[in-house]
């Protein structure tokens, strides 16, 4: 069985890159036809961007297009799609440049929604360092004013499965408490 990935965001790239009905968008999103009108209206996504189906392999243009120029048509996922699949393979290390100033907002992220995380725990998923992380969480970064909490799997320093991975050790230690 497959899931999407990321379905709000998603979403928002679907209203904003395509033709297709709110209903059409809402059924492959699996959300309620207001979220998605929501969506549109931006009352719900200050700061959210947008989730590519088609770079990561969830969709295809052709499909795409079939559902656009028939309004009833039902958009179907690609087979071939899987969590490690549609956010990469193992990857280097190495963090271009222009990445590394959005590693604040995925540790702020983390320390938003999983607050139980060690530093050792975030160091290694997001690939920073301690200092980093307290920085952050202290609001002492060079740049606390303009760090907005995004998701690290979406900005790419980890793949949603290694995510998944360490909130289900997080809630395995919390279950064994």
């Amino acid at each position: 069985m497959t899931i999407l990935l990321m379905p709000k965001a998603t979403a928002v790239w679907l209203i904003e890159n395509t033709a297709l009905t709110f209903e059409q968008i809402a059924k492959f999103c699996s959300l309620h036809m207001l979220e998605v009108q929501n969506l549109a209206d931006s009352e719900t996504t200050h700061g959210m961007v947008g989730f590519d189906p088609i770079a990561s392999g969830q969709l295809t243009l052709d499909e795409i297009h079939r559902c656009e120029k028939d309004l009833n048509a039902a958009l179907q996922i690609s087979v071939a799609v899987s969590a490690d699949s549609v956010l990469g393979k193992k990857r280097s290390r190495y963090t271009p440049l222009a990445k590394r100033q959005e590693r604040p907002d995925a540790i702020a992220w983390l320390l938003k929604y999983y607050p139980d995380l060690t530093d050792n725990q975030i160091s290694r998923l997001v690939g920073t360092t301690k200092l980093t992380i307290d920085a952050v969480r202290n609001k002492s970064h060079w740049n606390a004013q303009n760090i907005k909490p995004r998701s690290p799997s979406q900005l790419g320093f980890c793949t949603q499965s290694e995510l998944d991975a360490l909130v289900g050790l997080l809630k395995k230690s919390h279950e064994a408490s």
